[in-house]
This record gives structure tokens, sequence and C-alpha cells, in this order.
């Protein structure tokens, strides 16, 4: 009897593969994406793949919304991205006409494995199975043959139009959005599975690397024993030091404040420009505060806010980036401090004025939590802010500050201590020409 029942549930399996197949060869025939009511999945405690808090989302909508092309469930057919279906049907095609397997094994394929993929996502999908297999297909087949086609040779038969090239800069943008990801498992499977016998090709995860190298400054190499769940999660990978080398956390522990970058100088603390390219090496040695360089582009804020939704909810005891970016907002507060970071080349404003860049970082980590701070910041902050508090310190950031903070203080200044110079040599010239009794 339970042989029996086993094997009808293969032949029902077989038969719905049979069915998707069909409507997905209806699909590439007229070019039209069908859909249908789906049953509801379960919640999974498994989940990476968020859809943003409203509290987080209403600083700026637009930082976690694709802009182009939908990946995955929570945006797909809103009307934003419809135009982008029929290049999916098309990539589609081009990746079944290379790939070394055929439809049904590709259905069948991603049918194994679709409760898999959807506990990746932290909310519940409403797709029937039949059209999440689709989905699933039809955005992880996209984003190989988009990879194929920016870095493979044109005579692998991998042409790249003007269509194409157009195409990269804002699939780079949309692909970098927590909301609008697929697990990277699934696609590294599916093109494992489509050119394994392709020896002269590389690896899916070296495809990735090369699409996100603008990334990648710490030129990291990728590494087979390397975790990626998706590309938000491989865009904070690029960020950390390496692995012996991450910051050790104290539970609890958290900056609670830090003096401004133009305070810490009114104070004596001198600014360099870190040479390390890894972002978070910030070092404080004998009055010098080192900094890496950081560019402030126009994708900075979306690039920044999606990897810190990321930390809130998945890695909520190692924000190392949310971390940076906190130190960061407490060094900027105004722009006098953007503009003494700028001047001191740590800077790299080509995202808009200062004011701009001041309003961006203080916007940054607001309504993200914070359960602790790594200690190497906690201990840098510490620092810093004893450097500060330094009687001494401090007394010559009041001077800065009441006296010679701008061309005008300081000329009245340096003209005050003139006139009381002269004043007490004048006073000190009668005293002596009096005459002795």
């Amino acid at each position: 009897m339970a042989a029996s029942t086993s094997a009808e549930i293969q032949e029902a399996n077989e038969s719905q593969n049979r069915e998707l197949v069909l409507q997905i060869t209806h699909m590439l025939d007229t070019g039209v994406r069908g859909t249908s009511e789906p049953p509801f999945s379960p919640l999974s405690p498994e989940f990476c793949i968020y859809k943003v808090p409203q509290d987080l989302r209403k600083l700026n909508d637009k930082a976690y919304t694709p802009m182009y092309v939908s990946i995955g469930p929570f945006h797909r057919g809103k009307k934003r991205v419809e135009t982008m279906e029929n290049l999916k049907v098309k990539y589609f095609k081009m990746f079944l006409e290379k790939a070394d397997l055929n439809l049904e094994k590709l259905v069948s394929t991603i049918r194994d494995g679709e409760e898999k993929v959807r506990r990746y996502y932290a909310e519940t999908s409403t797709i029937t199975s039949d059209d999440y297999v689709k989905m699933i297909l039809l955005d992880a087949c996209f984003i190989i043959v988009a990879f194929l086609i920016f870095y493979m040779p044109t005579e692998k038969g991998w042409e790249c139009d003007e269509e194409d090239t157009i195409l990269r800069s804002n699939l780079r943008h949309d692909l970098s959005l927590i909301e609008n990801q697929l697990p990277f498992f699934v696609i590294d499977g599916l093109f494992n599975l489509a050119f394994a016998s392709y020896s002269d090709y590389p690896t899916f995860t070296w495809l990735a690397f090369r699409f996100f190298n603008c990334y990648n400054t710490q030129k990291m190499s990728p590494n087979p024993n390397l975790k990626i769940m998706h590309f938000v999660d491989l865009l904070r990978t690029f960020f950390l030091p390496q692995h012996d080398k991450l910051p050790k956390r104290n539970r609890g522990q958290r900056v609670e404040h830090l003096y401004t970058a133009s305070q810490l100088h009114e104070a004596g603390v001198k600014f360099k420009v870190n040479s390390s390219k890894c972002l978070f090496d910030l070092k404080f040695t004998n009055g010098v505060l080192e900094i890496p360089c950081i560019q402030l582009k126009n994708f900075t804020e979306c690039f920044f806010r999606n990897i810190i939704a990321l930390e809130q909810f998945y890695y909520p005891r190692d924000r190392y980036v949310s971390d940076y970016i906190c130190i960061l907002n407490f060094l900027i507060d105004t722009t006098k401090d953007v503009n003494l970071l700028v001047q001191k080349r740590i800077l790299v404003n080509v995202s808009g004025d200062s004011n701009t860049v001041a309003t961006l970082v203080n916007n940054l980590d607001k309504h993200a939590s914070v359960l602790n701070t790594n200690f190497d910041y906690c201990r840098l902050c510490e620092d810093l802010n004893a450097f500060y508090e330094d009687p001494w310190h401090s007394r010559k950031a009041t001077l800065r500050r009441d006296y010679f903070s701008n061309p005008w203080r300081t000329t009245a200044s340096i003209a005050a201590i003139i006139l009381l110079v002269l004043t007490l040599i004048q006073t000190i010239c009668s005293i002596i020409s009096l005459p002795s009794i």
C-alpha cells in the first residue's frame, strides 16, 4: 500500500511538471507571462530576505524599491517593472538555447527546491506552486544570462547590444535591494546544472564578483568556502575585514556619544586618510585619527540602507556596517564637519552640497535598533572623548571656537591681543618714566 501511495505521488508530481512545461512553452511562444492565485505557505525561521518595515521605508521609499526589474515575489506584478517581463522571456529563450539541459529538467529541479526557496523569504507568499516555480526560473535565468552577456566574450555567443549596456547599471541598482532578491543557491545551482559541461566557463560566483566589482574595494577573490545568501549579503561581505580580524563584540556595550569632527579638530585631533581599503579600519594614535577614504555618490544612500536593513534583522549582533555608519553619524553633524573631512580628503563628495551630505549621513541609521557596538569602536570613541575632555585640549577647543572660529573673529582676536600688548607696554613705559622720589 505504501509503495502504491509513493508511486501515485510521483505520478502526480510528473503530471504537474508536464502541465507547467506546457504553460512555460506557451509563454515562450506568446511572450506573455501568466499569473494565478497561490496557496498559503507557512513562515520559516530561516528567512534572510525581508520586506523593509514602514518606519525605515518612510525615510526614503525609493531606496528600497526596484526601478526597472522585479526579482522574487515582493515586487512581482507591479506596474513600474512590467516592461522588463518581456526581456526576461527573451533571456530565458537564450538560456534554453545554450543550456545543457531541457525545460522538463529545469522545471523538475526548481520544483524540488521550491520549499527551500520559500523559506528564505520573511513574508509568506500567496503565489501558487506553478507560478512560483515559473517566477524562480524566469528571474534566475534572467540574472544568469545578463551576467554572461556582460562578461563572457562575444565568441561564446553572448553578444551585448546597446539595450544590454543600458541595463547593466540599472540592474546593479535593483539587485542591491534587500526586497529584490533570489537565494544565491538557486541561481548558482541552475548555472552549474546548465553549464556543467562547459569547462571554459567561469563559476557563477566569479560572475557575481565581477558584476559588483565597483563595491569590492578590498579586491576580494571568490572563495569556494564563502557562504552567500543573496547579493545584498555579498555586498556586505565586501566591506568586512578578513575573518580573523573581525572586531570583537561585547554584549550590551555600545557607543552613546562622540564629539563631532570639527569639535575634535578644534581640540587638536589631526585627521588623516588611512590607506586601508577596508572602511572599518579607523585608528586613533598619538592625537591622529585615521579614516579610510569614502566616496559619497548618488547611490550611496540606497546601498547602505539596504545593508543596514539586512543587518537589522539577520545580523543583529554583528552589525559591522551599521556600526561604521553610527560612528560616521557622530563625526558628521553639520556642513562644517563635512567640509573638514572633504578638505582632509577623507570624504569624496560627488552627490551634492555639504548640507545634503550631512543630512544623508544623519538619516542613515534612524529607526535602526542598536544592541551593541563592536569593541574596537567603543574603545576608539572612549579615547577620542577622553582626548577632547582633557583640560588642556578642551581649553584649546574653547579658544578656537570662541576667538578663532572664522577669519573675522581671528582678525578681531589678534587685534585685541595686539591692543592689549601695546596697552601693557605703554603702561610699563609710563611707570618707568615716572620721576623717582
